[in-house]
């Protein structure tokens, strides 16, 4: 499948994918979704439900279904080294991004140059294995689909950040979020860019407390989804 590189209006780049006219990140801006999606209404809202008010730092795990890119890895990292949290990332993705297509994505320019080498690093570093980025992140990469997911109660935290519903539908199933629902601890939060009503409610069979958000821009709303026991 042809792949492009191509700019998003918040001026980070991602890949399109021209046959499904789809792309890695929001077309809107890339950088800008990650951190209302997946900072703001996860890692920060998952901070607060697991800590309370007052947040100390405490170890957080995320599991991230759609490494893609390493955008969302790489900003957690960064969440990691400015809050002092350790933070456990395991990033799922059954087609890897190509190195040296990875290192075409302007993620350190835009947001931090001086972590150049870490956005290099996480994409190096070898599947199957956990990594320490730093005395604060470890990184474990799996080359997996996000059927055969089994985890049992081993996160905080999902970033569900697959291509979307119009494109692979099957990865927004009922099926699926049972898969999540299971693999968080209880009050473990799940956060998603899209908001359809079906997907919703393969959330709600699945056992979640679902809720609307305001979406990134250029989106109207996004989901996050409570594992509340």
């Amino acid at each position: 499948m042809k792949r492009e590189i191509i700019k998003t209006n918040d001026g980070s780049t991602t890949i399109h994918l021209p046959e499904w006219d789809e792309t890695y990140h929001s077309k809107h801006g890339a950088i800008q979704e990650a951190y209302h999606v997946f900072i703001k209404n996860g890692l920060c809202f998952a901070n607060s439900q697991k800590l309370g008010s007052l947040f100390e730092g405490q170890p957080i795990a995320v599991l991230e279904i759609g490494f893609g890119t390493g955008l969302n890895c790489f900003i957690t990292y960064l969440e990691s080294k400015k809050n002092r949290q350790a933070i456990d990332y395991v990033g799922v993705e059954a087609y890897p991004v190509a190195i040296d297509e990875a290192m075409k994505m302007n993620y350190p320019k835009e947001i931090d140059a001086s972590e150049a080498a870490i956005f290099k690093q996480l994409h190096e570093c070898h599947w199957e294995q956990q990594h320490s980025l730093s005395d604060n992140f470890t990184l474990t990469k799996r080359k997996q689909f996000f059927q055969d997911i089994q985890d049992e109660a081993a996160f905080d935290l999902i970033y569900f950040d697959a291509f979307g519903f119009r494109v692979q539908p099957e990865l927004w199933s009922e099926a699926i979020f049972a898969s999540m629902f299971k693999s968080l601890k209880p009050n473990g939060v799940l956060v998603t860019y899209a908001c359809r009503t079906s997907i919703k409610n393969a959330m709600l069979s699945a056992g979640f407390s679902v809720e609307k958000l305001s979406g990134a821009p250029g989106k109207r709303e996004m989901l996050r989804a409570t594992k509340a026991l």
